[in-house]
């Protein structure tokens, strides 16, 4: 997937939002604040990536997309916290509806791109 979206920055742009207003806390003073600001900085990208998009859920032929990725530490097995591979959705999901992308190609996109960010998201340190 080509995109122009790179950054938490372009994607404020393609929607015509001041990037510093959008983040709740502008000096995170612990890991949920940074968690807080992930999630406020992925809906934005979310809704950038899937341009006029927006799941519909009661519609299960709809498929929703969204990056999985390997949480097993090194010392487990794993390659740290790293982009695996997406997961396809229909009326269920374990994912929240703004954080799904509305194809393969997006979700792949999004969890690559955006790795560290979903890692402040989703891992505590």
């Amino acid at each position: 997937m080509e995109s122009t979206i790179k950054t938490f920055e372009d994607a404020c742009a393609a929607l015509g939002l001041n990037s510093a207003e959008e983040i709740p806390f502008a000096n995170p003073k612990n890991g949920n604040q940074k968690a807080v600001n992930a999630a406020a900085k992925l809906f934005i990208i979310a809704n950038s990536l899937n341009d006029d998009w927006v799941p519909n859920w009661d519609d299960w032929n709809q498929l929703k997309y969204y990056p999985w990725f390997d949480m097993r530490s090194k010392a487990a097995g794993g390659s740290g916290f790293s982009y695996y591979d997406y997961f396809c959705a229909d009326d269920r999901s374990t994912a929240g509806s703004r954080l799904v992308y509305k194809d393969r190609e997006t979700a792949e996109y999004a969890g690559t791109q955006f790795l560290d960010i979903y890692r402040d998201l989703m891992v505590v340190e």
